[in-house]
């Protein structure tokens, strides 16, 4: 080849470059913003996106229309007015180039999230056959955010809007989609979820650095996993893996020429940087790029992870610390934000207490009720010994819309089960008074169970327990002749033995504010 050809060539190749890297951006919406999308109803609906940085954008949905201009970092956004439920409409977007997004309706949106018991599907839970044949409901929608981890608050995630059919509605979100079906039958009104939620992760991966990095309290837990960060040597973890892997062949061997059921298989060490429990990182890849869609709200089901180290008596602070991030970054005020309490699990309780980080996780959930506008799903009657996912998400789903409907819908209705008002002693006896009866307590069976009454000695013993009026139950023990405390269900699987006239059960609880147990 010439030099003159090169040349020629290696100019126009340098001419086609720079053209590619200067041509105009096509304008692009967020992944949420895409067919059978629901809009939240009755709040300003934020709309944003990317473009070439000055260009005019128009937005327009229904009969009205807004119009933006990107910046010099090519972002743009604009606040569509308030609508009312209903729909189909179509939103289009036009830049240079034009964007239409169809059927999209207006109602009710709500955030779910958490770990396994959020993440696990319709198609796992109780009744699925029956579930799947009813589930036509046009109107719900459930967008599924797409599980990554980043290092830095990212803007974008994928997903896509799914209506509720028999066929779509196997794969969502159980806890959600029983939550949104309710919301749909009592409001009349379309419903759109979105699904963020990844099994097996602790609540330090769904909350930015920034907020844990500003509470001392948190900080050996941020200490812990950068050493993690520090401490991982990719050769030596796949050395260890195949020494592991070895071993499990060997084991499995030994385990079929004894009919016995095989051992797990193990997993490679993965590096930490990019793991799903590494604080903030599915903040900054499944939450973050969410912000500010409209919300009505959020739920939560979340905690086995954090009841399992040696941390659990931080959980409370670590949730609170979520749950105002959260409403700070969508900047709509104190909006509702409710979980899921953990349900009974594990081995049926044997002592009149039994502390783990368990209960202490879910002490530290009634705890974070003092966070305004926030909820909480008792589900103490609803959970199995054997299985840390139980199949019943429909009472759960359930009991987390009674709250919503109760308190964010302003329904006359019974949204809690049994919480403690207040407490008294007198004549070797303490009353316990609850809120949220109903018509009254009511007691499963046929005595209260799962009670347990201390002297100043601490030492507690099974009690005798008995309603009382509507709202009382008197709590004595013939061992302890000057009580001083009282605890119920205060073990991972007690005897739920306390509800309301609505049948939702008291959340566990304890009168004493001693060092657990």
């Amino acid at each position: 080849m010439s030099t003159l050809l090169f040349r020629r060539l290696a100019a126009a190749c340098f001419v086609l470059l720079c053209s590619i890297g200067t041509a105009p951006a096509d304008v692009s919406l967020p992944s949420l913003f895409s067919d059978h999308m629901v809009l939240q109803q009755q709040t300003a609906i934020p709309v944003w996106g990317w473009a070439d940085p000055g260009e005019q954008i128009t937005v327009t949905l229904g009969d009205q229309k807004q119009a933006a201009t990107a910046g010099s970092d090519g972002k743009w956004c604009v606040k569509l007015n308030a609508c009312e439920p209903g729909g189909p409409l179509t939103l289009v977007v036009k830049g240079k180039n034009t964007i239409q997004v169809a059927d999209v309706l207006v109602g009710e949106t709500w955030l779910g999230s958490g770990q396994s018991n959020m993440a696990m599907t319709v198609a796992s839970s109780a009744n699925f056959p029956e579930e799947q044949a009813a589930a036509d409901h046009p109107q719900i929608r459930v967008f599924t955010v797409s599980r990554v981890t980043a290092e830095t608050p990212q803007e974008k995630c994928q997903g896509s809007w799914q209506v509720c059919t028999p066929e779509t509605v196997g794969s969502f979100s159980a806890t959600a989609y029983f939550f949104g079906r309710e919301l749909h039958r009592q409001l009349k009104v379309p419903v759109g979820l979105i699904n963020s939620s990844w099994g097996g992760t602790p609540v330090q991966a769904w909350t930015s650095l920034p907020a844990q990095q500003a509470l001392p309290e948190l900080k050996p837990v941020l200490d812990n996993f950068d050493q993690q960060i520090k401490n991982y040597n990719a050769e030596v973890a796949k050395q260890r893996f195949e020494k592991q892997l070895a071993a499990w062949k060997e084991q499995v061997k030994r385990a079929k020429e004894a009919n016995q059921q095989a051992p797990r298989r193990p997993q490679l060490q993965g590096d930490p940087r990019q793991s799903p429990h590494r604080p903030a990182s599915l903040y900054n890849a499944m939450i973050e790029p969410l912000a500010p869609y409209a919300l009505r709200g959020a739920i939560w089901y979340q905690g086995e992870s954090n009841a399992g180290g040696s941390t659990a008596q931080l959980y409370g602070l670590q949730l609170a610390t979520m749950i105002a991030n959260w409403r700070q970054r969508w900047g709509q005020g104190d909006f509702p934000f409710e979980w899921v309490q953990l349900p009974n699990f594990r081995a049926p309780q044997k002592e009149p207490v039994e502390t783990s980080g368990w209960v202490i996780v879910q002490e530290q959930m009634l705890k974070t009720l003092s966070v305004p506008n926030t909820g909480m799903a008792i589900t103490i009657d609803v959970g199995e010994a054997n299985d840390i996912h139980p199949k019943n998400k429909q009472a759960v789903g359930k009991r987390l819309a009674l709250w919503a409907l109760g308190t964010t819908y302003g329904r006359q209705l019974v949204y809690s089960g049994p919480l403690v008002k207040s407490m008294s002693q007198d004549d070797g006896k303490i009353s316990v008074r609850f809120e949220h009866v109903g018509d009254g307590l009511r007691a499963k069976g046929d005595k209260l169970t799962s009670f347990a009454i201390a002297g100043e000695d601490r030492k507690f013993v099974f009690a005798d327990a008995k309603i009382v009026g509507s709202d009382t139950v008197v709590v004595s023990s013939a061992e302890v002749a000057k009580p001083v405390a009282v605890r119920y269900a205060w073990a991972a699987n007690p005897e739920a033995s306390l509800f309301n006239s609505a049948g939702l059960p008291a959340t566990p609880f304890r009168t004493d504010n001693w060092d657990t147990p």
